[in-house]
C-alpha cells in the first residue's frame, strides 16, 4: 500500500507525529513518572487507563517495570547500583543505549519486586498490557500504515525511538552530565534547558532530583513545565488531585530567635537554604576575590562535596589555604549542611546544633555571614496570618 486512508501532505505527516510523540511524553512524565512513580498526584481512572493503553500501543512499556526501574534509579542514584548512570557508565553509553540499559534491568526480577509495589495489577494488565505487550506496537505500526502506506512505517519507526532516545538517553544521559543547577543535591542531575516543552518538563531534572515526590518540576519563576501545565488542566477539570509539591522557604521578618518551627523549616528546605547561604553569602565573598580565583575552582566552593573528584578537592584544598576568609565561610557550609545529615540526632540536639551555628556566624566578624545567621531565624513552616 503506497498510499494510506489519509493523504497528507509531508507537513501534515509531520505534525501527526509530533502530536502523537507529545502524547506518548505527555503519557510518561505525568502517569509513569509523577503519579505512579513517585505519587505526585492522584489521576482519574479513565485517564489513567488512556494512559496505560497509549504506552502499550507507543512504547510497549509496563507500568511494573519503568516504575520500579525508575525508583531504583533515585534510591541508587550515582552508585553501581544505578541503572543508567552516566557518571559510571559513561555519556555516549547512556544516551545511545539507555533503551537497552532498560531492558536489562528490566530482567531483574529483584528490581521489580522490590521497587514495583503499588502498580497496577488488574486483569488487563496483567493478561493484555504485560503478557502481550509486543501487540500494541504491531498495532500500532499496522494502524500507521493503514493511514498513511509506506510512510506509515517511518512515523511509526520515530514513535518508536523517540521515548527510547529522549527519556533513556537524553534525560538519563545528558540530565546526569551537562546543564544547570539549581540546588546542590546529593547526585549529578541537572536542567538541561528552562523551558520544559519538546519533554513535557523532564528537562528540568535538577529539579526533579531536588524535589523526587514534586508533581510540579519547575521551580524558578523563569522555568516552565508543560507537564504541570497539563496537570492544573487536568485539576481543573476533576481528572487529577495534586498529592505533593516542592516545600516552601517562608520568612517571617519579626522572627528572630530559633524554635522548634525554625528547624523543621530549615530541615524540609534544606536545599533552598544552602542555594540561599550560595547567593547571599558564597557568591558576595567571591566578588572580593575575583582577582584571585579562576572560574573552576569558583564552582567547587558551591558544588556538592560528594560530587568533587580527589583532583579537584586538591585544587579546592590549595585555594582555602590561602584564602583564610573564604575557607572560613565554606566551613561554614559544611557545618551548616553537617545539622540536616545528622539523621539519628534528636530534635534537642539539632536544635542546640542550629543555636551554636548561628551564635557563631554571628560572631564571625563576617557582614554577610552574619545577615545570612539572622535571616535563618526568621524562617518558619507557614504564612503569617
Amino acid at each position: 500500500m503506497v498510499h494510506g486512508l489519509l493523504h497528507f501532505s509531508f507537513w501534515g505527516m509531520v505534525l501527526y507525529t509530533l502530536i502523537l510523540t507529545q502524547i506518548t511524553v505527555i503519557s510518561v512524565t505525568i502517569y509513569l513518572h509523577r503519579c505512579q512513580a513517585h505519587r505526585a498526584l492522584e489521576l482519574h481512572p479513565a485517564i489513567s487507563h488512556f494512559f496505560r493503553f497509549w504506552l502499550w500501543l507507543t512504547t510497549g512499556m509496563t507500568t511494573k517495570a519503568w516504575t520500579a526501574i525508575h525508583r531504583k534509579h533515585h534510591a541508587k542514584c550515582e552508585t553501581a547500583e544505578d541503572p543508567h548512570s552516566p557518571v559510571l557508565l559513561g555519556l555516549k553509553t547512556v544516551l545511545l543505549s539507555g533503551a537497552e540499559l532498560y531492558r536489562k534491568e528490566k530482567r531483574n526480577q529483584e528490581t521489580l519486586v522490590r521497587y514495583g509495589q503499588g502498580t497496577p495489577e488488574d486483569w488487563i494488565e496483567k493478561n493484555i498490557y504485560e503478557k502481550h505487550s509486543v501487540m500494541g506496537v504491531v498495532i500500532m505500526l499496522l494502524t500507521n500504515v493503514m493511514l498513511f502506506g509506506f510512510p506509515g512505517i517511518t512515523i511509526w519507526a520515530i514513535q518508536m525511538m523517540w521515548i527510547p532516545f529522549f527519556a533513556a538517553g537524553v534525560i538519563n544521559g545528558i540530565g546526569h552530565y551537562w546543564g544547570y543547577r539549581n540546588f546542590e543535591c546529593p547526585d549529578a542531575a541537572r536542567n538541561i534547558v528552562p523551558f520544559g516543552l519538546l519533554l513535557s518538563g523532564e528537562e528540568l531534572h535538577n529539579n526533579h532530583h531536588t524535589f523526587g515526590s514534586s508533581a510540579k518540576l519547575s521551580s524558578k519563576w523563569w522555568e516552565f513545565d508543560l507537564g504541570w501545565a497539563i496537570i492544573k488542566s487536568f485539576s481543573l477539570l476533576k481528572l487529577a488531585k495534586v498529592k505533593k509539591l516542592p516545600p516552601k522557604l517562608i520568612s517571617n521578618p519579626s522572627k528572630q530567635f530559633i524554635d522548634a518551627e525554625t528547624l523543621k523549616a530549615v530541615l524540609l528546605n534544606r536545599f533552598s537554604v544552602l542555594s540561599n547561604y550560595t547567593k547571599e553569602v558564597v557568591l558576595p565573598m567571591l566578588k572580593t576575590e575575583k582577582h584571585k580565583i579562576d572560574s573552576r575552582v569558583k564552582a567547587l566552593l558551591i558544588r556538592e562535596k560528594s560530587l568533587i573528584d580527589h583532583f579537584d578537592q586538591k585544587k579546592l584544598l590549595f585555594l582555602l589555604q590561602k584564602q583564610k576568609v573564604l575557607n572560613l565561610v565554606y566551613q561554614y557550609r559544611l557545618s551548616l549542611q553537617d545539622i540536616w545529615s545528622r539523621t539519628s540526632a534528636s530534635q534537642k540536639e539539632l536544635l542546640d546544633a542550629l543555636h551554636h551555628w548561628c551564635a557563631s556566624a554571628e560572631e564571625s566578624g563576617i557582614e554577610v555571614l552574619k545577615q545570612f545567621a539572622q535571616r535563618l531565624k526568621s524562617y518558619v513552616t507557614q504564612p503569617v496570618a
